[in-house]
Parts: structure tokens; C-alpha cells; sequence
């Protein structure tokens, strides 16, 4: 039973193993299997293709079947996952993904299909991906959309590239794009990749974008402002349109990173507020997975102007049939293999089809409702840096616990004795001792009665036993690790 809270959680140690690394548990001469010697006269690689080849057998771990399956299966019970818990991070993801979701994308129809199949035999695919760009564009208030980069990071690429393409088609890429200092962090690397120079600017003391600081910065070389919104603290920008003004009225575009969109989606368009081109990050508001560096999706949807640049192939609706269309000859060219990510796009087209459009903002306002009863229930006992309400995420700072010789990680580490997940810490870097919570829509308000529960409880140890916060954890399976030496020395084996 969790301090300060009428819920159980997980947050014991319970019966644990000590895991020792494949290698240490390697013995020569085990097997998982062992086959009868084959027949088959014996092919040398390294005879046929010499330098392409290792000139030896790579050194791996030898273990039985038995070894190999209890290894990874108490790895696992190690691990924490969406399925088990709360994840109060910030800026990161849907704290759950639906099953129903997964389910569509395991259909044999789909999970069996090639990507070298001719189009008339995958016409039910191609109409997936046709509605999905139609759905995403309805939402966002834009004009056309592809579906074909792998990730947020990917579709910031894919934008920048098309902004600089519609420029040149026009004389002159430009040379520079203003970014707020409130913005993602990959959004200063998407511009420095497509060779433009980053100019940075301050949010005021609001945490808002200042049209004064805009309007000094926007000259005829700005090619964009990229601006995330609602910013990294959770605030929606009020003067989202007086910007887009401002640019435009310059011969500049508006990129909205919009990875925050699950705090919009159903109550604002960003088309018709001024944004000319943005990504969606599928898995932070349509229901993908997410991690582990496994696949993933960030669609761009662009207004009417920006159409002709976007990725090929097009899919094009003719009559009742699709099909694929590369003749676009100011298009950036392709910019993935094939479709992109498929079962990425059919999990998030499943969860559309699945909410709807009322579905949809309804999902938006409980995001909202959840961060803003979260932060509600924590002002006072830490510091709210931004006093405005927020959207789908609250930032809050340690300023208050400083006093007592307590540090953000020190409360992120003591949350894990209490059995919860810590939540972004450090971020956004515009806030000293951050500490980042979103809590999403699908939290019910008992589970974040006992994360806020918990918060109080540690906010009121630091104040009374402020030797014990800064000791933990003291209740997990490892306590509190040396999290620079994993980078400064790698042990790859034993």
C-alpha cells in the first residue's frame, strides 16, 4: 500500500532476481538445439566473397533453450511498461495505446500484404492510407498530407524540405528560420539539417511567444518560424495568428509543430489560425505505439500552396479504384521506401474510425481536464512557474524544495518508492528544475488522486525528512544509479 494513498500500486522489490548479462551466463558447448549434420556439401562464405565476410565466428553467448527463455523473461518483469502503470512524462506520449488498435493492424488482409504487390491487389490498403491523409487534413484545417515519414523528427525534415523547395521555386530558398526558445528541441536540428541558420527568440515572462520579438527578427531571408503550440510548458500561444501575420506579411511560412495536437484536436484547426504545414506524431494522439526505437509515423499535412511539393508517391482516388501517382515534378521526391510504416497508420486509422469526430474532442477535453486538475491539485506545494491554466501537460519546478537542499531528481527518485513513474525532468530547459506532467486522457481520476497524493506526501517529507528524498530510491530493485558512467564507460560484453 502506497504512502499517502488509498490505492495499491506497484513499487516493492517482491521476489526479484539478479540478472547476470547472457555472456556471464554463457557455458561452452551449450545448445539450444542440436540438428542432425546435414548432408549438403558445405558452402564457405568467406571463399565466395571474401573481404564482405568476418574472417571469424563472432564470439556469442553459448546457452540452452532454458537459459535463453528464463533470461529474457525476467528481464522483462523488470521492465516498466504502458501496461502496468501510470507515465506522468511530459511531451512524450499516449499513456496507453488501445488493443483494438493492434488488433486491426494483425489482420491477416494486412499483416500479409507485400509492398511489391501490383495496386489492384492491395486497392484496400491504398484506401486506408487515401481516407487517413483525408481524416488528418480534416482535423488539422490543412489541404493534402502524406502519410510517408517515420517519425516526428522525420516529417520536421520533410516540412523544412518542402519550405525550402516553395522558396526556391520562387528565386530564393532564404536563409534563416526563427524558432522560439519554447519549441521542441529537434526543431533547431530539422532546420540546420536543410542548411538554414536558426534564430532564436525569448518567450516573454508570460511563456508566450511575443509578436514584438517576432516582428524584430522577421525579415525578407526568414524562410519559416517554427512554433510549437501549445509550447513545451503546456500553454496554448494566444498570439498564434498575430504571428502568422507577421510572417506572412514578409513572404514567410508558418511550420506548428504539433506534437502537442492531442491538446487541439476537435477545438482547433491550425489552418485556419495561420499554420501553412505541420507533422502529427501518431503516437502522441492516435493511439500508436511508441519507443524502443521501433517503428513509428509523423504524417505532414500542408495548405493548397504547399500541395505540389510533397512527397511521392500520391495516392490518387479514381472513380471507385487508387492508385499511385509519381508525376509530380516539384515534389522533394521520396522520402521512405514504399508506403512508410504501414501497421503504424493502420492503428492510428483504427482509432479515428473507432472515437470519431465527437470521440475525437472529447478526448481532448479530458486531456486537458486531467493536466489541469493535476496542476491544480499541486500549486502550493511546488512552485508553478506559469501561472496561466494549461492545456495537456503542467510544468512545475523544485524553487519551493531548494530550500530544503532537494533537487528535481531527487523528487523524480523518490516518486519511484511510491510506486509511480517519475515524469520529465530537466524540461523544457526555460524552466530551472523542471518537472513536466501529462497525464493524457486516459487516466481516471482515482490513479491521479494517487500520483498527486503522492507528490504531496514527498513534498511534505522535504520539508521534514529532506535526507530521505535525497536518498531514494530505497525500494526498487536498484537505487540510485550512476546515470553518467553507462556513457563514459561502455561495457559492451563481460
Amino acid at each position: 500500500m502506497n504512502k499517502g494513498s488509498d490505492q495499491i500500486h506497484t513499487g516493492t522489490t517482491g521476489l526479484m532476481f539478479e540478472e547476470p548479462t547472457v555472456f556471464a551466463q554463457s557455458v561452452p558447448g551449450r545448445r539450444g538445439a542440436r540438428l542432425p549434420r546435414s548432408d549438403v556439401p558445405e558452402f564457405s562464405a568467406c571463399e565466395a566473397y571474401g573481404a564482405l565476410t568476418r574472417d571469424k565466428t563472432p564470439e556469442l553467448p553459448e546457452l540452452t533453450e532454458t537459459d535463453v527463455a528464463r533470461h529474457f523473461t525476467r528481464i522483462s518483469i523488470q521492465n516498466y511498461s504502458k501496461d502496468l502503470g501510470f507515465y506522468p512524462l511530459g511531451s512524450c506520449t499516449m499513456k496507453y495505446n488501445p488493443k483494438i488498435a493492434n488488433r486491426a493492424a494483425a489482420m491477416p488482409g494486412f499483416s500479409d500484404t507485400h509492398p511489391f504487390q501490383p495496386e489492384r491487389m492491395v486497392q484496400g490498403n491504398l484506401e486506408i492510407c487515401y481516407e487517413l491523409e483525408r481524416w488528418l487534413c480534416g482535423i488539422t484545417g490543412m489541404h493534402a498530407a502524406t502519410l510517408w515519414p517515420a517519425a516526428g523528427s522525420h516529417g520536421e525534415l520533410a516540412g523544412m524540405l518542402m519550405i525550402r523547395a516553395y522558396h526556391a521555386m520562387r528565386g530564393n530558398p532564404r536563409s534563416k528560420v526563427i524558432i522560439p526558445d519554447s519549441a521542441h528541441g529537434t526543431n533547431p536540428a530539422s532546420a540546420a539539417t536543410c542548411h538554414y541558420k536558426v534564430i532564436t527568440i525569448k518567450s516573454g515572462p508570460d511563456g508566450l511567444l511575443d509578436p514584438k520579438a517576432v516582428e524584430a527578427a522577421m525579415d525578407e531571408e526568414v524562410a519559416a518560424i517554427m512554433i510549437t503550440n501549445p509550447n513545451t510548458l503546456g500553454i496554448f500561444e494566444d498570439h498564434f495568428k498575430d504571428v502568422s501575420d507577421i510572417v506572412h506579411a514578409k513572404g514567410g511560412l508558418v511550420y506548428l509543430d504539433g506534437a502537442n495536437l492531442n491538446a487541439l484536436m476537435g477545438l482547433v484547426k491550425p489552418g485556419e489560425i495561420g499554420a501553412d504545414l505541420m507533422h502529427i506524431n501518431l503516437h502522441k494522439t492516435f493511439g500508436t505505439p511508441h519507443g524502443g526505437g521501433g517503428p513509428g509515423a509523423g504524417p505532414v499535412a500542408v495548405v493548397e500552396e504547399l500541395a505540389p511539393y510533397l512527397p511521392i508517391p500520391r495516392i490518387v482516388k479514381d472513380g471507385d479504384a487508387y492508385r499511385i501517382s509519381e508525376r509530380h515534378p516539384e515534389s522533394i521526391g521520396r522520402i521512405n521506401t514504399f508506403f512508410g510504416n504501414f501497421g503504424v497508420l493502420l492503428r492510428a486509422y483504427a482509432y479515428i474510425r473507432e472515437l470519431g469526430a465527437e470521440g475525437l474532442a472529447q478526448a481532448t477535453h479530458m486531456a486537458i481536464l486531467n493536466a489541469n486538475y493535476v496542476r491544480a491539485r499541486l500549486e502550493g506545494a511546488f512552485d508553478l512557474p506559469y501561472k496561466k491554466p494549461c492545456l495537456h501537460e503542467c510544468v512545475l519546478s523544485d524553487k519551493l524544495q531548494q530550500k530544503h537542499g532537494v533537487r528535481t531528481m531527487d523528487i523524480a527518485k523518490r516518486l519511484m518508492d511510491y510506486g509511480f513513474h517519475p515524469p520529465t525532468v530537466y524540461f523544457p530547459l526555460i524552466v530551472p528544475g523542471a518537472i513536466m506532467i501529462e497525464p493524457t486522457e486516459t487516466e481516471p481520476k482515482e490513479l491521479l488522486d494517487g500520483f498527486c497524493d503522492a507528490m504531496l506526501s514527498i513534498a511534505k517529507e522535504c520539508e521534514e525528512e529532506p535526507e530521505l528524498v535525497k536518498a531514494a530510491p530505497t525500494r526498487t530493485f536498484r537505487t540510485r544509479l550512476d546515470e553518467a558512467r553507462a556513457a563514459k564507460e561502455l561495457v559492451l560484453k563481460e
